[in-house]
């Protein structure tokens, strides 16, 4: 019989995190271990070991596991493009090439602007002769023989992953359908994406990037969440295994595997997750979040606690049309390489070390300089991480960086503090993508930093923003995995439907949310969920006529016909203005885009107790160590335990913060104080 233990894992590109909680005592028990690039399944096995011989249990004790995971963000961060075909109606080969007329930052950075590397080359596209209408009529039947014959040639060319999206597929699916069947049949290796089952909007650009991006990592994300599950099936029995989604809720692992672009921002929003459950302990509702691991920054803005969904997400300049928690990424994080660009400036990311070799500090041969090096270089960091399971190579690390600060006129010491300053600054650049470029000043907000190496820039990129107050919850390394025991089933159904808004369309819109949340209760109730556990909340993306981009609102609970179609339309002038400034209500005509419906299953949140007992010994005494100081040199500064920090107790910087699992870094000129709820409070002057 399961037992009271609910264990979540985050595997990110360098570490696995993971944290179980006594569904009945509220018990709370932390560990790390290093991630397992070629599968990740393996590291995430021996983190549940490794928790569960913390807290004195064995596998008959877990009740329930949930999963996020970042490796299919890394993937895309590090351009692991290889093997991907794609498949467009005839006449649309350059559909990837053309993209978006936008240039960022405006067309004044058309000169400048390199188009980022194409998911597919152009000589590994093929066009298929078939027509559907924009009403889903058929215009052209589909030529199966073009079909089988195109996918012969991308097969010889070396592709083992294929996505298909054809015009206008969102309207009549049956097209794309007969391809998949086609390709199942005679080519049973291949791994297939259909476009009209990925993302079933219009936008052909939109849909076809998402459609690569969800085969691009579907290999990777079907065997290991596979082989996970049998394993923890094998030493467990049958259990619940959950995968978190970029929408914040959870589904089984087969359904993940199956859809596995729901999952590319997964293991950051079980982050966002669990910083608003620490901002709320502290009495705070505006946050920035701040999420670094060893490969990434994740970064959301939240106001009044809310989390809020967008359909518009960019990861490394790749659209990604579906639901997610509206996070910025950046390829910026603690294992990220410092090399010299082009123009011999000095670059920082987006490749990065891993957990295998990893910085040099690790002293498993890694040969290229890292921000974790840097940091090592600078007495940052104590001796050793994850409780003492890595001892850190300094001497390595300093000669690393005499050689590279060569190259910049620099001594080690102050090569490597260009290197954080990078660092830093592209962690700003995120920021200000959900903070600045939307009209939000970051200064208003309380920056929440976590992940492995959040806390040890936080203050730094704080200055940078004007910010004055820094939030370092409790296992600032394992949040992300705390986020995934705060979350509840989802799934998030869409239907394109472009018309204005106005009261004969009023049926139409009831019918299509009816059908949407029909189909979203039977997908629950298939996955055990009960129906008086279940809540449908309906949606919509809507924009004034002429514009192109719309803005995704909610539609209160109860309300049909004549109502909800008021209702939304109020809503979409409300959301309008308080993301842009104004609005044009009684000025301009709306209309809707996208109907949406997201069924949630409500799951049971287990209490929980902060205890900082991992390693199983008292807290240490306040120490001194040498630190430098970008402006300063070196520093004698105060070195404290965090378990040793009691609420109400205040520490001045310059000094360190050292714990399980992080670093937290107090520059000259700022000040931490414990808070009630065990959250660490930086504050400037």
């Amino acid at each position: 019989m399961p037992g009271s233990l609910r264990v979540s894992v985050d595997t990110g590109g360098t570490f696995t995190d993971v944290i179980a909680v006594d569904a009945e005592s509220g018990d709370l028990y932390a560990v790390k271990t290093a991630s397992d690039r070629e599968d990740p399944s393996r590291a995430l096995v021996t983190g549940v070991e490794k928790v569960l011989g913390l807290a004195g249990r064995g596998f008959d004790d877990v009740s329930l596991l949930v999963h996020g995971s970042t490796t299919a963000t890394n993937a895309v961060l590090e351009h692991e493009f290889d093997g991907i075909g794609l498949l467009v109606t005839q006449g649309f080969r350059h559909l990837i090439e053309i993209a978006r007329q936008s240039v960022p930052d405006g067309y004044g950075n058309s000169f400048f602007w390199v188009k980022p590397p194409r998911l597919v080359p152009l000589h590994l596209v093929r066009e298929v002769p078939e027509r559907i209408l924009y009403d889903g009529a058929v215009a052209r039947e589909l030529d199966e023989d073009a079909v089988v014959a195109a996918a012969e040639e991308l097969v010889a060319e070396g592709v083992n992953r294929l996505a298909v999206c054809l015009l206008h597929s969102y309207a009549n699916p049956a097209h794309e359908r007969r391809i998949g069947e086609l390709l199942a049949q005679r080519f049973p290796e291949l791994f297939v994406s259909l476009s009209s089952v990925v993302l079933p909007e219009y936008r052909e650009y939109e849909r076809a990037m998402t459609t690569l991006l969800d085969v691009m990592v579907k290999p990777y994300c079907r065997t290991y969440l596979g082989n996970a599950e049998a394993e923890l099936a094998r030493r467990a029995g049958p259990r619940p295994f959950l995968i978190m989604q970029s929408n914040g809720g959870v589904v089984t692992a087969k359904a993940a595997g199956e859809r596995p672009v729901n999952m590319l921002l997964s293991g950051p929003a079980g982050g966002v997750l669990g910083a608003v459950e620490a901002a709320r302990a502290a009495g705070i509702s505006d946050i920035i979040t701040l999420d670094v691991g060893g490969t990434s920054t994740d970064v959301a803005l939240i106001e009044d606690l809310t989390v809020r969904l967008t359909s518009e997400s960019v990861i490394e300049s790749y659209p990604v049309k579906i639901p997610m928690i509206d996070i910025a990424t950046v390829g910026t994080g603690g294992g990220s390489l410092a090399w010299v660009g082009p123009n011999q400036s000095l670059k920082v990311g987006p490749r990065s070390a891993g957990a295998v070799p990893g910085p040099i500090a690790y002293g498993r041969g890694g040969t290229e300089p890292t921000v974790t090096d840097a940091a090592t270089v600078l007495n940052r960091f104590p001796a050793s991480l994850v409780g003492g399971e890595l001892v850190l190579d300094r001497d390595s690390a300093r000669a690393a960086f005499e050689e590279f600060g060569r190259r910049f006129g620099l001594d080690a010491d102050e090569a490597a503090a260009g290197v954080l300053e990078v660092a830093a600054a592209g962690q700003v650049a995120g920021i200000r993508q959900v903070s600045t470029s939307k009209g939000r000043d970051p200064a208003a907000y309380t920056l929440v930093a976590f992940g492995g190496a959040g806390p040890l820039l936080a203050a730094q990129v704080a200055d940078f923003l004007g910010m004055t107050r820094v939030l370092v919850p409790p296992y600032p390394g394992n949040l992300s995995a705390f986020g995934l025991q705060v979350t509840d089933i989802k799934r998030d159904l869409v239907r394109t439907y472009v018309s204005p808004l106005e009261p004969r369309v009023a049926d139409d819109l009831d019918v299509i949310w009816s059908e949407l949340e029909q189909a979203g209760t039977a997908e629950l109730r298939a996955e055990g969920v009960e129906d008086h556990d279940v809540e449908v909340i309906r949606g919509a993306d809507a924009r004034y006529v002429g514009e192109g981009y719309e803005v995704a609102v909610s539609v209160p609970a109860g309300l049909t016909g004549r109502e909800a179609l008021d209702a939304t339309v109020a809503a979409f002038h409300a959301e309008h203005h308080r993301i842009y400034g104004f609005s044009y209500d009684g000025k301009q005509d709306v209309e809707v885009v996208n109907l949406r419906v997201q069924a949630v299953g409500r799951l049971h949140r287990p209490p929980h107790r902060s205890r900082y007992d991992t390693a199983g010994t008292a807290p240490s005494a306040p120490t001194t160590r040498d630190v430098y100081w970008p402006g300063e040199g070196w520093r004698s500064c105060a070195i404290h335990d965090r378990a040793a920090l009691t609420p109400g107790v205040s520490v001045a910087g310059p000094s360190v913060v050292e714990e399980y699992g992080a670093t937290v870094v107090v520059p000259p000129g700022w000040q931490v104080t414990c808070d009630t709820a065990a959250n660490l409070i930086l504050t400037k002057g």
